[in-house]
């Protein structure tokens, strides 16, 4: 049954992949930041009562890890209030709201993959922000919190993955951490879980939703290269202590997607939605 859905941050990577594959089986709503200030109470409200969807779909953040730690309120505003004002308005017009979270709301002290049952520990200001973000949203009933890691794809694809195959293609040595595991997600396969998550009515809640298995990036970089036919690129592997980053991140941050699973929705391994995006962008 096709449903009014509101994408709000729809002019980022994923809300425009979002807005676009969503077109063909609903209506669709798509404002990007000069559409909808998601931090103004007021425009929120008024917004949400004048559409009245019956989906809201948020893909509004602050992403700049580092940057977080020098300007907290960007972050808080963007990832923690704004949810918030979007579960008040969702609850008032009795809205469905999917947002989206990430694997730094974990502290990567593990060596298995984290599933939603693991408790929260966050290590920074973007994570901290992210994970009262989601607090905020399990406040309204009708809601799917859904933690994304290391999303790639789109048209503004600017992402680490992007980064090592211009790396690759210019010939030029990649430097890719081994000593960072993670499960990438692939901004179709996150779309199309979504959408599944919603017409089939699956339990609101939380999810993991990324690409299944996980991996470290220097192996993803050394699969980048084979998918490319240069099996002998320079990859250099180095450690995340060596890199001189800002903020900590989780160094074991690979997740669980049994529970989506379990949710009838099954995602690509990260190698198959490596394969299908490098084959999309050559």
């Amino acid at each position: 049954m096709r449903q009014l859905v509101l994408v709000v941050g729809a002019g980022g990577q994923l809300g425009q992949v979002m807005a676009a594959q969503l077109a063909d089986r609903h209506e669709i709503v798509a404002l990007d930041r000069s559409g909808l200030d998601v931090t103004s109470a007021p425009a929120v409200r008024a917004v949400i009562n004048e559409v009245c969807p019956d989906v809201i779909v948020n893909c509004s953040a602050y992403t700049n890890v580092d940057g977080a730690e020098t300007d907290p309120l960007q972050a808080f505003n963007a990832n923690s209030w704004a949810p918030r004002l979007l579960a008040r308005a969702a609850s008032e017009i009795d809205a469905t709201l999917v947002h989206f979270s990430t694997d730094f709301v974990f502290d990567g002290e593990t060596d298995r993959p984290y599933d939603e049952d693991d408790p929260p520990n966050p290590r920074g200001t973007y994570a901290m922000s992210k994970l009262l973000g989601e607090w905020f949203v399990a406040e309204t009933p009708r809601h799917y919190v859904l933690r994304v890691e290391s999303l790639f794809g789109g048209s503004r694809a600017k992402s680490s993955i992007d980064w090592i195959l211009k790396g690759l293609r210019a010939g030029t040595s990649v430097r890719a951490f081994v000593d960072r595991a993670v499960s990438p997600s692939y901004v179709d396969d996150v779309v199309e879980a979504t959408a599944s998550l919603v017409e089939r009515h699956a339990a609101f809640g939380l999810y993991h939703c990324v690409n299944s298995g996980w991996t470290n990036w220097a192996e993803l970089a050394r699969e980048a290269a084979r998918l490319l036919g240069r099996p002998q690129a320079p990859i250099e592997a180095v450690k995340m202590a060596d890199a001189g980053l800002t903020a900590r991140r989780p160094q074991f941050a690979a997740l669980s997607n049994a529970r989506l699973l379990a949710a009838g929705v099954a995602m690509p391994t990260w190698q198959q939605a490596l394969a299908r995006y490098i084959a999309s962008v050559n």
